[in-house]
């Protein structure tokens, strides 16, 4: 312990990178990245004396941590302590992040930090892509045959530990990054490995298959050219690289389409079917079949979660009984096929207006729209568009309600801080 306390600066510096690089890869594995966490914590205590932080960085400290302070105010709320708790200590590295990070926020390299994770991501999930054809062949061939095509995300997405959406999002983000050094790389090497890893992290995409992802991705890459024509960025070579962007996904997408005409379906007919049925599913013959990720599902859902919510304000049904009390609504309002497959909120916006009241969707919003924030402070496309990516997936699910969500959105909103300090130094 005396030896880890009186490190070199140096030594202190690589231990600390090392963490910081390896964290934000580990997220979409539950157990390594709680670890990880659990070992930066001690690092970070056991060196302290290192972490600079001042009374300025209090406002931004406590942004980043206010899922987890919401918790702690309204833990009276819940009526099991063990599943408060239990609640409550998926939030703890919002508060292990913006202490430790914005203490340090000089020795973070953020364009270096994107690079490697979006590199790292892609490879990764590339890897688990292939084997997931050598150790699942059945499954991969079926697919190759247009059998199931419903399921092929999630399946796939479970071989590696993770809910498809929650993939996809990582995905998504990893894609706009990608886009936007292939934009700006002036290096001719650099700027073919990146529109490889832009390419391939568009198919795995496609191939995880969850809509709002690969809209934001879309949006999000729109984004980042239409900042940089404001910021007056435009040269040929960007133009031609958006030219060249363009033309190569839309390329990819018809090659896969053409094989996976769920993609299509998925996003026409079935979106936007019986959207008549809001709050009369069971009216539906087989709603399993006909609308279980359909968006009057959704808005059945959220009309419950609502009117449940308008019962419980102003605090709200208590943190660990959100998903419990919607499910006791469904039955009690008779909606068999909502009560059968105990659906939960799917919208982060309403699971914090029912578990929380009033606050919870203050709080909610505020915690957001923080990247948007940042990102108009930096003037950064990526933030912003990360911003957008966040801000609508949590319009369809409720990510600051599961780990890798949680840690995903407070890691990067903590780095976003540390970005922005430096860059005001």
């Amino acid at each position: 312990m005396l030896y880890i306390m009186t490190l070199s600066e140096k030594i202190y510096q690589k231990v600390f990178n090392l963490f910081l690089f390896i964290i934000p890869i580990s997220i979409i594995f539950r157990k390594p990245a709680t670890w990880l966490i659990l070992l930066f914590t001690l690092f970070s205590l056991l060196n302290y004396r290192r972490i600079n932080l001042k009374r300025e960085y209090v406002f931004n400290i406590l942004l980043v941590a206010s899922p987890l302070l919401l918790e702690i105010l309204f833990f009276w709320n819940n009526d099991s302590f063990t599943l408060g708790t239990k609640s409550l200590e998926k939030y703890l590295s919002l508060l292990v992040f913006p202490l430790f990070f914005i203490g340090n926020y000089e020795k973070i390299n953020f364009h270096k930090l994107l690079k490697i994770y979006s590199i790292s991501t892609t490879i990764i999930v590339l890897f688990f892509f292939f084997r997931f054809i050598i150790v699942y062949p059945n499954y991969f061939n079926k697919y190759l045959n247009g059998i199931h095509l419903w399921e092929m995300g999630y399946v796939f997405s479970k071989t590696i530990g993770m809910h498809a959406p929650a993939l996809n999002m990582h995905i998504a983000f990893v894609t706009m990054i990608n886009f936007f050094f292939f934009l700006n790389k002036e290096n001719i090497f650099q700027k073919i490995l990146f529109f490889l890893i832009f390419l391939i992290s568009i198919f795995l995409m496609l191939f995880i298959n969850t809509r709002v992802a690969i809209v934001d991705s879309g949006i999000g890459c729109l984004i980042i050219v239409f900042c940089q024509i404001f910021q007056r960025k435009i040269t040929t070579k960007i133009v031609m690289a958006t030219l060249i962007s363009i033309l190569s996904i839309s390329i990819v997408s018809i090659l896969f389409i053409k094989k996976d005409t769920y993609l299509k379906e998925k996003f026409t007919n079935i979106a936007f079917a019986h959207i008549d049925k809001i709050g009369k599913l069971d009216e539906i013959d087989h709603p399993e079949i006909a609308v279980y990720s359909s968006l009057v599902t959704r808005l059945s859902i959220w009309k419950s979660a609502l009117e449940l919510s308008w019962e419980n304000l102003p605090f709200g049904v208590g943190s660990s009984d959100g998903k419990r009390e919607l499910v006791k609504y469904f039955k009690k309002t008779n909606q068999r096929f909502l009560a059968k497959y105990e659906f939960a909120t799917h919208n982060q916006y309403i699971d914090y207006l029912l578990k929380f009241g009033f606050l919870g969707l203050l709080v909610a919003v505020c915690y957001i729209f923080s990247f948007l924030r940042l990102g108009i402070l930096v003037r950064d496309p990526l933030i912003t568009s990360f911003f957008f990516l966040f801000f609508t997936s949590n319009m369809t699910d409720d990510f600051l309600i599961r780990f890798d969500g949680i840690v995903f959105s407070g890691f990067w909103l903590t780095i976003f801080v540390c970005y922005y300090l430096k860059k005001n130094q």
